[in-house]
């Protein structure tokens, strides 16, 4: 059974056409002269013709191989044709890519991030997971990752955005009509708001930035986007970030200088998809967008 040629001996045919001799078409090729050679061999024992005589001028093509030229040529656009659209989508940002970050990144702080990303790469579409649970990039369930933690595991690559601080805030009309509190002992005298159960998570944050044990919540939820709109609404004296709070002349510090939380906060995907340019543009993108609100951090108590 004869074995169909390799797409590289019809480039080497067509090459050797052009030049004459197969020490010019390897020039042209950058093989050996013993590599053309062996590729007319191999072409022609594909096809039972000679494709060349020698002469003092050099190769003389055959009718076999003025018969192949047509077709040769029209393999090497249909080569050229293929390598152009596989580099053109290479080097367009398209298709879809996953992020993984915590409900209030997610909700929060990335859609202003992701709108003029996906204005400038319009094939670009983004599936965002806005959810507390740390999805697997390991096992793809998610193509990047907004983490406030550092990536340990192998096979991760990660750029460290910094610390977003949390701190009490409230509403300027809330503290308008109950006034701030002076330390955090009168924050028991203040209408609270927190969380409803106390999570391995919520344990670990109030180990390491411990409250005054008589704090009463008065509006609790294990939601932190319902805790942000009660803050906002008035309903009371909560924790948010600061960059949130930054950008909302409303929202007024509360204690600055007593309490605060820093999350420590990276960007996160898998190594294998590094170098795949819609991955490269989303994430960084993602890196510059939280750097800039790394920045709105620091809130000032405006009067």
């Amino acid at each position: 059974m004869r074995r169909e040629p390799d797409w590289h001996f019809y480039r080497t045919l067509l090459a050797v056409l052009e030049h004459g001799s197969l020490s010019a078409a390897a020039r042209d090729l950058g093989l050996t002269q013993p590599t053309v050679g062996r590729h007319i061999d191999a072409l022609e024992n594909s096809i039972g013709s000679q494709l060349f005589v020698r002469s003092p001028n050099g190769l003389l093509p055959t009718d076999a191989a003025l018969e192949l030229k047509p077709y040769a040529q029209t393999l090497a656009a249909t080569s050229a044709a293929l390598l152009r659209t596989a580099s053109g989508h290479r080097d367009q940002v398209a298709g879809t890519v996953r992020i993984s970050a915590s409900e209030v990144i997610g909700v929060e702080v990335l859609p202003p991030i992701l709108a003029p990303l996906m204005a400038a790469h319009p094939d670009l579409n983004i599936e965002l997971s806005a959810s507390d649970a740390i999805e697997d990039l390991l096992n793809r369930e998610a193509d990047i990752a907004v983490r406030m933690a550092e990536p340990t595991q192998d096979h991760l690559v990660g750029r460290r955005i910094g610390e977003i601080p949390l701190g009490f805030h409230a509403h300027r009309r809330y503290l308008a009509q109950h006034g701030a509190p002076l330390g955090m002992a009168d924050l028991a005298r203040h209408r609270l708001v927190g969380f409803d159960r106390q999570t391995a998570y919520i344990r670990t944050m109030m180990a390491r930035f411990p409250l005054p044990d008589n704090l009463v919540f008065a509006f609790k939820s294990d939601n932190p986007l319902a805790q942000i709109s009660a803050i906002r609404a008035g309903l009371g004296i909560g924790i948010c970030q600061m960059g949130i709070a930054a950008q909302d002349p409303d929202l007024l510090p509360v204690l600055p200088e007593l309490f605060r939380i820093p999350l420590d906060t990276w960007v996160v995907m898998h190594e294998g998809i590094k170098t795949a340019r819609r991955y490269r543009v989303t994430f960084d993108a993602l890196v510059d967008g939280l750097l800039n609100y790394t920045k709105g951090t620091v809130h000032k108590r405006r009067g």
